[in-house]
């Protein structure tokens, strides 16, 4: 027998009818997406801070690695990721003026709002791609270990980081395997780097002004700086050059740090686009009236909700990659 549970006003307790909590079924889809893709940025989140937990010793410092600004040559630490975390957060103040104007109904000021959102978004992009693009083409180069560790250089007067072009010798070598005018066994060689390891070492040993840095930091929160006599023996364990960071090699540090780098602003990085590609489509349809004439602008809400979600889960990022 079926039982029917009503409160004291004769009303279904259970009756949410077709719009439970009040809000609309898109809205509440929308709401359900948000949660779960929260879920998913906090396992990548939680696993690139037990990673670097467990190897902070040897764990890049992002002011050293992130101090690139655009058209501008110098060491800038943090200032164009400050940058790009500033426009992106001053979308989501479009957006919510965007919002705010749908609800009282003003095309024009929505399709202002929703452009200058548009903008910020593809600015970030833009941004975004140009950081990867930096940090895949490296700066100053390194050399690796057999058991994988980053040797970096320094000048030993100034303490500031030395490239292996501003020592490395040129030597009368010849790198290239095959040509593509020997024969059919030719073979495309694949990526090769500026200097070969015996140009970097016999570079570095005519030059007594550079030191070897590693990975570890010091109790100063530094990387370690070996004297002279402690850099020549190190030098004997380098296997190969390494410039930029890609998922294999990485010049600045450990493996992972590049790895997690790539994985987790590239994904934070595919949802900006995606939210400019929805806030394209939205702004072709407020300028048509599709909105004006179904008498609501919910779907400028809900495309907000997700833009405020991306924006909200940048601020995470770029705390716990950036600045902790």
């Amino acid at each position: 027998m079926d039982t029917t549970v009503t409160s004291e006003s004769g009303e279904n307790v259970w009756g949410g009818g077709n719009r439970p909590l009040g809000a609309s079924y898109g809205k509440l889809m929308m709401w359900f997406f948000i949660v779960s893709d929260a879920l998913t940025f906090s396992g990548f989140l939680a696993a690139y801070g037990f990673s670097r937990f467990k190897f902070i010793e040897t764990w890049p410092i992002a002011d050293e690695v992130f101090t690139h600004v655009p058209f501008f040559h110098g060491n800038f630490p943090m200032i164009y990721v400050a940058f790009m975390t500033f426009i992106l957060i001053m979308s989501s103040v479009t957006m919510v003026l965007a919002v705010d104007a749908g609800h009282n109904m003003k095309q024009n000021k929505v399709i202002l709002y929703l452009f200058l959102t548009i903008i910020g978004g593809a600015i970030f992009v833009g941004s975004q791609a140009w950081e990867w693009a930096t940090f895949i083409k490296g700066d100053f180069g390194a050399l690796e270990t057999k058991g994988g560790r980053v040797l970096q250089f320094v000048n030993a007067e100034t303490g500031e980081r030395a490239a292996i072009a501003d020592f490395s010798k040129t030597l009368p070598e010849d790198r290239v395997k095959h040509m593509s005018s020997e024969g059919v066994w030719y073979q495309e060689e694949g990526y090769k780097t500026s200097f070969s390891l015996n140009e970097v070492v016999e570079g570095f040993k005519a030059n007594p002004g550079i030191l070897i840095r590693t990975e570890k930091i010091n109790e100063q929160g530094e990387k370690t700086v070996l004297d002279r006599k402690e850099s020549l023996n190190r030098l004997k364990d380098a296997v190969r050059v390494v410039e930029g960071a890609n998922l294999v090699r990485n010049e600045y540090g450990s493996r992972l740090f590049a790895d997690f780098f790539f994985f987790i602003t590239g994904f934070h990085g595919f949802h900006v686009f995606s939210g400019v590609v929805f806030n394209i489509i939205i702004f072709f349809n407020v300028i048509l009236g599709t909105y004006e004439r179904r008498g609501h602008y919910e779907m400028v809400e809900k495309v907000g909700l997700y833009w405020h979600f991306v924006d909200l889960v940048w601020v995470f990022v770029f705390t716990f990659f950036y600045l902790v």
